[in-house]
């Protein structure tokens, strides 16, 4: 796989087998595993010291957890974080996504999908299939509803910075849509797409689709329902 070529990653997990599966998955396909890590705490350490581009981060650890570590490691890195989950939806996922991960992994996955995934967030990707970001953000958004919702007025200036088609896009993502959905949708290429999403996620200081979905809710482009504003 030649764009694995190069890619640095951490393993984070309590389990030394899990990580031994993990490592020759990865080191098969070219990727280079620069490190270990058996708790959150460690995995925050050798994060800031190692500089991997991806860390493949469990949740239920010694020390520290995996999600507090992900906050941690999104705040003082450049590093993609994957959560690694044992079920497709539970809370874990919404917190990781809170957090700032990039992706969630089922640790059931298999050594292809895991290659995928490692490759993909580093170019900003979503390895969530889109229908899973779609279900990830209404579960998500579900505890906006019972008292109200109130998009952030903190992020008007944001909104304000898209252009109507990047505002497409934006509400598209948020609806689980991929490139290629989106290309269909709105009659453009694929290469359009990508370049529209490139422009949301730089004048938006957003990591990846992910961040851009909840983005949408949060600032009241989409509404919890699937309401649109625009």
């Amino acid at each position: 796989m030649s764009d694995a070529t190069n890619l640095r990653v951490l393993l984070v997990d309590d389990q030394p087998l899990i990580r031994l599966g993990f490592r020759l998955v990865l080191e098969g396909a070219g990727i280079d595993i620069v490190g270990e890590a058996s708790d959150g705490e460690q995995g925050l350490e050798f994060a800031r010291q190692l500089q991997p581009d991806v860390v493949l981060m469990d949740v239920r650890m010694p020390v520290m957890n995996g999600i507090d570590a992900t906050g941690y490691i999104c705040q003082s890195t450049s590093a993609k974080v994957i959560i690694l989950t044992t079920f497709d939806i539970d809370e874990y996922a919404f917190a990781g996504l809170r957090a700032g991960a990039s992706a969630f992994l089922l640790k059931d996955a298999q050594p292809e999908e895991l290659v995928k995934a490692v490759c993909s967030v580093v170019k900003g990707d979503s390895i969530v299939a889109p229908r899973m970001t779609a279900r990830l953000i209404e579960e998500y958004t579900k505890t906006k509803k019972v008292d109200g919702y109130i998009p952030n007025p903190l992020y008007s200036k944001e909104v304000a910075l898209l252009t109507p088609r990047e505002k497409d896009t934006v509400l598209a993502i948020a609806c689980g849509l991929s490139n290629t959905e989106i290309a269909q949708k709105f009659f453009v290429s694929e290469a359009t797409v990508k370049s529209h999403v490139s422009s949301v996620l730089s004048k938006l200081n957003l990591r990846d689709r992910v961040q851009v979905a909840v983005f949408a809710y949060e600032s009241g482009l989409v509404q919890p329902g699937g309401n649109s504003s625009a």
